[in-house]
């Protein structure tokens, strides 16, 4: 059985994540500052782990007690912190995947990081642009990593169920919203192909509206 670490596994996307695989049969591991944020944690009788992913230790010493198999996934984001995880968290975990030879790991940032800023309104920019251009350092980090990684960039996330109608694409502007179902199963599509390693995709679905 394929293990999964879903590092921001307490709430939001990482909550859904941790639904999607767990339904899907594989062995989940949950990280996370508070786990106990997320009830299903013990419901589903998961391993879990707390991890406060600005402290380089913890990160370490987490990292370290995990299989060198596994997939890593990981939706860490935080906004208006004093001190935002997005790129420093993301920094000691990609420093500690490597230094622990744990190769496949996918990240999971937003549409307007990166080569996507271009594509940023100006509102956007104002009102969230700190953090996504804490998580384009992050992107930057992972592309000079030894990662067998994957890059992606959903857009306005909602709740609701799988809806198989989600869209992966590539170098060409995107605007919409995605549930955070959907993007647990375009992770688990990613994961599951060589073809996408060292690659960054936009994720929306086309079949939503605002």
């Amino acid at each position: 059985m394929q293990t999964v670490v879903i590092f921001g596994a307490a709430s939001g996307l990482g909550a859904a994540m941790v639904d999607y695989f767990h339904d899907a049969d594989y062995k989940v591991i949950a990280v996370a500052r508070d786990p106990s944020r997320n009830s299903r944690l013990a419901e589903l009788k998961l391993d879990s782990f707390s991890c406060d992913a600005t402290d380089q230790k913890q990160v370490e010493q987490t990292v370290a007690s995990l299989p060198k198999d596994a997939w890593i996934i990981s939706t860490m984001g935080s906004y208006r912190a004093d001190v935002p995880v997005d790129y420093i968290g993301h920094r000691y975990l990609i420093n500690a995947l490597e230094a622990n030879h744990i190769k496949r790991f996918l990240l999971v940032t937003s549409l307007g990081c990166g080569d996507s800023w271009q594509y940023l309104s100006a509102r956007s920019k104002q009102g969230f642009g700190a953090a996504v251009r804490e998580k384009s350092l992050a992107e930057s980090w992972l592309q000079t990593s030894t990662l067998d990684y994957t890059i992606l960039r959903p857009g306005g996330l909602k709740e609701g169920d799988v809806t198989h109608t989600g869209q992966l694409s590539q170098h060409q502007e995107k605007h919409g919203l995605i549930h955070r179902s959907e993007v647990a199963r375009l992770a688990e599509t990613s994961l599951k192909k060589a073809e996408s390693v060292g690659q960054i995709y936009q994720c929306v679905d086309p079949e939503l509206s605002w």
